[in-house]
């Protein structure tokens, strides 16, 4: 399993943003805009809090497994894959998601004074604040489920090129 990229976060972020500015600009040019919905940043909060509740828990499971504690739940090595592939395909769409409402904000900067408009680009402002949350919990817990990296075997191989 491949690990989740930055860049290519970023770079989904900002192509959805620059597509959802000109698709605002093109739609406002025939008289309205679609909405941005008060539920997107209540969703994508929620989804953040779900990632961030899972990491944190798997984490303290895979510590208590570790110690060795009596009684110690273990994790099971499927649940654990399960969570990290869930993780990023929640930090892919989050990234189109955040920048699909962050090119809609930007394009309504634009009409503050309208109250309507105002309200919508809060709604957009607060999504991509959570969708970034998203994307800081899917890391998270991707980092939570990564596998410890044999020692052994890199020191074996730098000794090998000396």
């Amino acid at each position: 399993m491949k690990q989740l990229r930055l860049g290519v976060l970023a770079g989904l972020f900002a192509a959805a943003g620059v597509l959802s500015w000109g698709g605002a600009r093109l739609w406002d040019s025939l008289g309205t805009l679609p909405s941005v919905p008060l539920a997107a940043p209540i969703v994508l909060a929620a989804i953040a809090a779900i990632l961030a509740a899972t990491a944190l828990s798997l984490r303290a499971r895979l510590k208590a497994q570790r110690e060795r504690r009596p009684g110690a739940k273990g994790v099971e090595p499927l649940m654990a894959a399960r969570a990290v592939v869930f993780g990023q395909a929640s930090a892919l769409v989050a990234a189109l998601v955040s920048g699909m409402y962050g090119g809609t904000g930007v394009f309504l900067l634009g009409s503050l004074d309208v109250p309507a408009r105002r309200d919508q680009a809060i709604y957009a402002g607060f999504s991509v604040v959570a969708g970034i949350a998203v994307i800081a919990a899917a890391m998270f817990l991707e980092r939570v489920c990564k596998l410890p990296e044999d020692g052994d075997d890199n020191n074996d191989q730098a000794a090998r090129a000396v």
